[in-house]
């Protein structure tokens, strides 16, 4: 059995122990609790039962567990300067013991480790269960979902993770333009620009695995409200990420209808 009122208490009491003035605890905690949200929504608009929407809405909550130490101990959350955040969550969880905390019913550990683990991967990892697969698919949405928010709400400095001083940074590269129209795959280890890291979040549109998540992108309106909060003041840059958001806002209404 599954107890949320419990498990929310004691997420509080976990993160309490990490100071909520640092601006990434706290953006980090306002999220975790949106893709709880998320995760149960998405649950309920595919249908799932009761019971069902409880464990997606539980591995929202526990899906950045690995953020609170990855910040304590790198003062990052790159995973590519310090370590993979949702690795280090299946760790906190289940080698330290933290799961039990949370849920005393055993029952739900390996659904919950492999969504924790693969919510943040290129891909779903091969040989999972179809239950397996199914909680993986709503955390990685509910996730990317919430990023989304998260670039309308939140100061940009603290959610690009680039780290250079190369005044082109702010400049889109070609390849990254091309292949969002191509509707190609864009991993954040290519980025070489703040706008090529910008365009992946983008092109999370085509990486979510339920209609019914593109439902609630379209509902909030993210990719136009994205595009004209990002300040391009490159000329080249303004119109392409212009032209990139006439694309997605196109992709995801033939998607949805």
């Amino acid at each position: 059995m599954i107890n949320l009122g419990k498990a929310k208490k004691y997420f509080k009491q976990y993160s309490d122990r990490y100071d909520p003035n640092i601006s990434r605890i706290r953006l980090k905690i306002i999220h975790i609790k949106h893709v709880a949200a998320n995760s149960r929504e998405i649950a309920k608009m595919i249908g799932l039962s009761t019971e069902d929407q409880d464990l997606a809405e539980l591995i929202g909550l526990l899906h950045d567990i690995g953020r609170f130490e990855q910040v304590r101990i790198y003062g990052t959350f790159n995973d590519r300067t310090s370590i993979d955040h949702a690795d280090k969550g299946v760790e906190v969880l289940f080698q330290d013991g933290e799961i039990r905390n949370f849920i005393t019913d055993i029952q739900y550990d390996q659904i919950i480790e492999k969504a924790v683990k693969n919510h943040n991967k290129f891909q779903i990892e091969d040989g999972l269960s179809e239950r397996e697969q199914l909680f993986c698919k709503i955390i990685r949405d509910a996730d990317k979902l919430d990023i989304f928010r998260d670039f309308l709400t939140e100061k940009l400095e603290d959610l690009v993770h680039m780290e250079t001083d190369d005044v082109s940074i702010e400049i889109l590269s070609p390849e990254f333009y091309d292949a969002f129209l191509e509707k190609k795959p864009l991993k954040f280890a290519d980025c070489k620009t703040n706008m090529d890291f910008l365009v992946c979040i983008l092109a999370f549109i085509y990486d979510f695995n339920f209609r019914e998540t593109l439902m609630l992108v379209n509902e909030q309106n993210y990719i136009t409200r994205i595009i004209e909060r990002i300040d391009a003041k490159d000329s080249f840059t303004r119109e392409r990420l212009d032209k990139l958001g006439s694309f997605a806002t196109d992709y995801i209404k033939q998607a949805i209808n």
